[in-house]
């Protein structure tokens, strides 16, 4: 008996992947393929298997579905083409100049506390102020590979010196949760549940916001911090590490909070900030 070869429409380990983030992001495949500068016709080809994009059309369906430069290797991989964006080590000479100049940002943002921070919150570069953040800190969470987001949340860490460890707390796992959503990672996962084991129940926002910012209200032997933070990053990084990399940076929420953090950076340095600021000049 005769037979028919029927075409595979098994989705490819490209196409299933292709499909599993654009869903993860609730993009259509109309959507998707408009971003792309592509069809309808020819995605539903490339998910369903029957047609295998060129490397520069995997370039461009990552970029429009915003995923990381790390994804984007993976999805180049998937397709079977060779990782489009590099990953320097972080002491290595190809991203020394940027990690000259976080470092020079750090120093010129003294007296306040800022710290570099890697995409699971690893600790890469902090400045002297940082300090205040750690004091009382339990031994084995200050050493490396120190995590910011543990050393924040964990009993042993900042949250018995927190004033409002739910509210500060929930906005941390909100963010964490976010970028989990957004990009699927277990490790980051593992993290996120045990940052949120370390919150007290029942978290509702209350009066400690400042509009649309939550501060951190951190108890010190020289009386009450209320800190806002930034978060900064390489927009346009083509490497996967520095891409990676946030510089976050803790700024004052009342002038008693500045004025704290400017007479703990004298009693560090021996000099009043006027001359402090001179020399990092």
């Amino acid at each position: 008996m005769a037979t028919t070869a029927v075409a595979s429409t098994s989705p490819s380990p490209f196409g299933h992947e292709l499909r599993r983030r654009r869903t993860l992001r609730r993009v259509s495949q109309l959507e998707l393929a408009v971003l792309a500068g592509t069809t309808q016709r020819h995605l539903s080809f490339v998910e369903s298997g029957r047609s295998l994009p060129g490397r520069a059309m995997v370039v461009r369906l990552a970029e429009a579905l915003g995923l990381t430069l790390r994804e984007r290797n993976a999805l180049l991989l998937k397709a079977g083409y060779a990782p489009a964006y590099a990953e320097s080590p972080r002491d290595g000479a190809a991203i020394e100049p940027a990690m000259t100049a976080l470092g020079s940002i750090l120093t010129g943002h003294l007296p306040y506390p800022a710290v570099v921070a890697g995409a699971r919150g690893e600790l890469v570069l902090a400045n002297e102020a940082f300090g205040v953040l750690t004091e009382g800190a339990a031994a084995h969470l200050l050493e490396p590979p120190v995590n910011v987001l543990r050393l924040a949340l964990h009993p042993e860490g900042m949250a018995p010196r927190v004033v409002n460890l739910a509210a500060w707390g929930r906005h941390i796992t909100q963010s964490v949760r976010a970028r989990a959503a957004a990009h699927p990672d277990p490790e980051l996962d593992a993290l996120l549940a045990e940052l949120s084991g370390y919150l007290p129940p029942g978290v509702v926002p209350g009066p400690d916001h400042l509009g649309f910012a939550v501060p951190l209200r951190l108890r010190t032997g020289d009386g009450e911090l209320r800190l806002l933070t930034t978060l900064t990053s390489f927009a346009t990084a083509v490497d996967v590490t520095l891409a990676e990399l946030h510089l976050e940076a803790f700024l004052p929420a009342d002038a008693e909070s500045g004025e704290l953090l400017r007479r703990r950076e004298e009693a560090r340095t021996g000099v009043g900030p006027e001359v402090s600021r001179s020399r990092r000049e």
